[in-house]
Parts: structure tokens; sequence; C-alpha cells
């Protein structure tokens, strides 16, 4: 099972810079989207239900209350078990988290908060980091695999972004922020990045708009497939995609070997 995950930074706005020819073409089995901006009521037919070869796309959303504000989409191939928000209702408001039950694990895709300038949201992200934490626990306490997948809004060490010095109290490098991803670690779930890459630098999944960042790959590894240590023997690679050009974010993929 190809796994891809993707912040499309508005899947209106980047469904106009030809997203729907890439998944047409790209067709991996599972596509979890980020910050779709967006409810299903407000898309395309062909956003709906992309015109891909073979087996069709059913697709799940959790968009935010705030109109135009975050929002996480799952296209799956293979029909889960079931599909379900987190639970939380401070979370579910702003369409954070879409949990998708296939028979050998769950998917969980899930747009982390942003802590924002000055922390301002701080609190509010820790405490949606520390509800994930708590579900992904729970999950392997049941013997249940999980995947958990989509934009962190952190990077977690300094090899994770181009300039650490520069942005020690840059919201997503904050020492609060990195330090849950310390301890999300700790506990025996693992980066599958970083597993298949360690200690390679310059690898990275999201570039400002200014100053041609992209371009000199000045960026930030933000976005993450991560699983429980029971679930690697059946992860087989873990890759980013810089290549995929349309947001300021690019997609981020893993096979599995179920």
């Amino acid at each position: 099972m190809r796994i891809v995950s993707w912040n499309v930074n508005g899947i209106r706005a980047i469904e106009k810079r030809g997203f729907v020819d890439w998944l047409v073409k790209d067709n991996p089995d599972v596509l979890c989207l980020n910050e779709t901006k967006a409810e299903p009521g407000q898309l395309s037919p062909e956003l709906l239900e992309p015109p891909v070869k073979g087996k069709p796309y059913l697709s799940f959303w959790a968009s935010s209350k705030k109109k135009g504000y975050s929002g996480v989409a799952i296209y799956t191939k293979e029909k889960p078990d079931d599909v379900h928000f987190m639970g939380k209702a401070e979370f579910d408001d702003e369409g954070r988290v879409l949990i998708a039950e296939y028979k050998k694990f769950s998917l969980i895709a899930a747009y982390f908060p942003n802590s924002q300038d000055e922390r301002r949201r701080l609190d509010y992200k820790l405490a949606f980091n520390d509800a994930m934490l708590k579900l992904c626990n729970s999950l392997v306490k049941k013997d249940r695999r999980f995947l958990l997948c989509g934009d962190y809004n952190v990077a977690h060490t300094p090899i994770d972004i181009a300039r650490p010095k520069a942005n020690e109290n840059s919201p997503g490098y904050l020492p609060e922020e990195r330090a849950w991803m310390d301890k999300f670690t700790a506990v025996g779930h693992v980066d599958t990045f970083r597993h298949f890459h360690p200690g390679e630098p310059n690898h990275y999944t999201w570039w400002s708009y200014m100053g041609n960042a992209r371009a000199r790959n000045v960026g930030w590894r933000l976005d993450y497939h991560c699983v429980d240590k029971n679930f690697m023997s059946s992860v087989k690679s873990s890759i980013i995609r810089p290549e995929v050009e349309g947001s300021d974010h690019c997609p981020v993929e893993i096979i599995l070997n179920l």
C-alpha cells in the first residue's frame, strides 16, 4: 500500500495548479491531505471523485467550522471498515483529524496546529499533541498498529531545518514543540523517514514563499509518517517528494507491505 500525505495549502487553490492531473498520474493507494480549507459542498466533481484509472477513490472529509481554514481529507481506493473524527470537539471543530480504520492498521490523517507568533496558540497545540500521543498509545495498548501522517508543524531536530540557530524562537521550532516530539519517539513511535535516512541533512518538506527559499532549499521538515515500533516491519520505504510542486509543502510518501 502506497500512502502519500500532502499539505496542499488550499485544495481549491491547488486544483488550479494541476492537482487533479497530478493525482490521476501518481495514483497512490491512499492520499491524505492537510489544510484543505474547504467543505465538500464547495468542491468540484473532479475533486470529490477524481477520474483516476482503475479502482476509484472514496473520499472522506473533516472540515473546520471556520470557513476557509484547516481541514483534512483522505482519498482511498480500499474501503476502510470505519472512518471517524478524533472525538474531541476542540480539535474536531477545526477539522484536524480523520481516522480510517483498515483491517490491519489505523490510519490517522492529522493537521497539527501552528503555535503561531508570540506563542499565541502554543497551549492549544500542546493540548492537541498530548491528545494525539494518548490516542496513539491507546492503539498500541490494544495491540493495534497505527500510521500517523500529516503536517506536524514542527521541525524535530537541528538537521530538520536549514537555519536552526536563527529560528530558535520561531513557531514550529520552539523547545516545547520539539520536546513533545522527543516524548513521542521516546515511547517507541518511529519517525519513518529518519529511520531510513539517519543523519542525512537538507531534506525538507516546507519552504517559505519568500526569498526564493525552495529553489535554494532553505526549508523545514514539517511533514511526517510515524508508526508504532511494532509496525516498522511492514514499512518498506519512506521518502520526501520535493519534485512535486503546487503548494509551499511537498508530499511525503510511505510504502507498507501488508
